[in-house]
């Protein structure tokens, strides 16, 4: 669909203006200094200050364009009704008085970059071809590719998954259009789904362009097949527009989740959702980053290393609060630089306030350590310190080691924590979860053994011997993970 009015053309045609009236002044005032005697009349007068006139009224219109471009953004809107706006008709209880409300979804110009966020050094590196596909499309689709229709931020909260959602669309400098799940979810029968229409016609009139999704699962729940709902009734419409689309149509999709296990199939399968970045809770490095970006205008005298290593488990909305708390404790004390005590009176608030946070000292971090470690040595993959799970042996046919020794990446952590502190924690229980549904699967669906405990037990026995014999290995693994926050493939050779 042909985008007639955008910010690009607006942008231009200000520009072209602004130097077309400034060439002209300066060509009009040449020829009046060479040819001052031979100028009669005021027509030349008459002239010159028309062009000074076109210069001031090029200047307002410059400084009046977010105004102008809302303006033919609305009559553009009213114009398409058919395609981006939609009516709320809703019947009153005496079933003859109709209420109508006219809507129109907007984009918005991201300010934020890739420089704006920090520490997600692998995701950059994932997103950046989607950045140059909206940049330079005919360098993909001479080749015939088509990038994919959606893209999937998973992720725990607080960690910048609409930060990153935005900083994509800056580096791309299109239109972003912004829209939560639970924005969709109405009480009315089929506005949901009228609300999903509107967007995705937005969205392709002002194509290239990107749709973000927040909190998709708010409307992307799985369907339990029960009830024909509004939900599920948006959640169709949100499935077909994805299915309406072409790859190359310069339209991307990005959606963001906390809960991936909960949405619905179809919303997940190739064509649809078929990228997923995983955006994790930040390492050392990354929170020094993320701390640095923070901190780069204001005055300090604190260690931000030591800050980096202290605020284990706080993820990028946490560091923000934190920073935020300390400069707040500045200006209360009347001082100019921010300090160490500062930091400190923040910490105790957002440990008062969040008892939800993971805020780990000295001793919770090594505990932390040590089941992570013996995790990353069992399956041989790389860890983080704050990683929820390792990576399973994924095939179509699993046979019962392979099933087995998915029961011991999971238990691993457990297992090897209470093997080297004498002592069992409260720590690991979605692993343990994880790891008697696959003991289930086996008894129950493939009849592979007689009774969950005993494969279990015969999981942790192996385990035990085997971390036994590595003991030391483990010791300097763990080290490492206390130092970086990781292990790598690398550390584990």
């Amino acid at each position: 669909m042909k985008q007639d009015l955008n910010d690009k053309n607006i942008d231009k045609n200000f520009k072209l203006m602004l130097l077309s009236a400034l060439v002209l002044v300066i060509l009009f005032s040449y020829t009046i200094y060479k040819s001052s005697t031979n100028i009669q009349g005021l027509s030349y007068y008459i002239g010159i200050g028309f062009l000074f006139v076109l210069l001031i009224i090029s200047f307002i219109l410059r400084a009046k364009q977010d105004k102008i471009r809302d303006y033919f953004l609305k009559k553009r809107g009213n114009k398409s009704l058919n395609e981006v706006s939609f009516e709320k008709e809703l019947s009153s209880s005496k079933g003859d008085e109709v209420v109508s409300e006219q809507s129109f979804i907007k984009p918005v110009a991201s300010n934020i970059t890739f420089k704006d966020v920090a520490g997600i050094k692998e995701i950059k590196e994932e997103l950046e071809e989607i950045v140059d596909f909206l940049n330079n499309p005919s360098k993909y689709q001479k080749h015939k590719v088509k990038l994919p229709k959606g893209v999937l931020l998973v992720g725990p909260p607080g960690v910048g998954k609409t930060l990153i959602a935005r900083a994509v669309a800056g580096e791309a400098q299109v239109p972003f259009f912004y829209q939560s799940g639970a924005s969709f979810v109405q009480i009315y029968v089929g506005m949901g789904a009228k609300k999903v229409r509107e967007l995705f016609d937005s969205a392709k009139l002002n194509a290239p362009s990107i749709i973000f999704i927040d909190e998709i699962d708010a409307v992307g729940k799985a369907r339990g097949g029960k009830s024909n709902d509004e939900r599920e009734s948006t959640l169709n419409e949100l499935l077909t527009q994805m299915d309406g689309f072409l790859g190359d149509s310069g339209v991307i999709v990005i959606a963001a989740t906390n809960k991936i296990e909960v949405l619905d199939d179809a919303l997940l399968r190739a064509g649809r959702f078929d990228r997923r970045v995983y955006v994790g809770l930040p390492n050392i490095e990354d929170r020094k980053k993320i701390l640095e970006l923070y901190l780069k205008d204001v005055k300090y005298s604190i260690n931000i290393d030591k800050l980096a290593q202290s605020s284990a488990g706080f993820n990028s909305a946490a560091l923000s609060t934190l920073v935020n708390e300390a400069l707040l404790s500045m200006i209360k004390n009347k001082k100019s630089i921010l300090e160490e005590s500062d930091i400190e009176i923040a910490k105790n608030k957002l440990e008062f306030g969040k008892k939800q946070q993971k805020i780990l000292d000295i001793e919770q971090k090594e505990i932390l350590a040590i089941y992570q470690t013996c995790k990353a040595y069992i399956s041989r993959s790389k860890v983080k310190l704050l990683d929820d799970g390792v990576p399973r042996i994924n095939k179509v046919f699993l046979s019962y080691g392979e099933m087995l020794e998915n029961i011991k990446r999971e238990l691993a952590g457990t297992v090897g924590l209470e093997l080297i502190k004498n002592e069992k924690y409260s720590i690991g229980e979605d692993a343990i979860k994880r790891a008697y549904e696959i003991a289930s699967l086996m008894i129950q669906d493939y009849k592979m053994a007689q009774n969950i405990e005993e494969i279990i037990k015969s999981a942790q026995d192996s385990l035990k011997d085997e971390l036994m014999r590595n003991i030391d290995n483990i010791a300097r693994l763990k080290e490492l993970m206390l130092k970086n926050e990781v292990i790598t493939l690398e550390d584990l050779q």
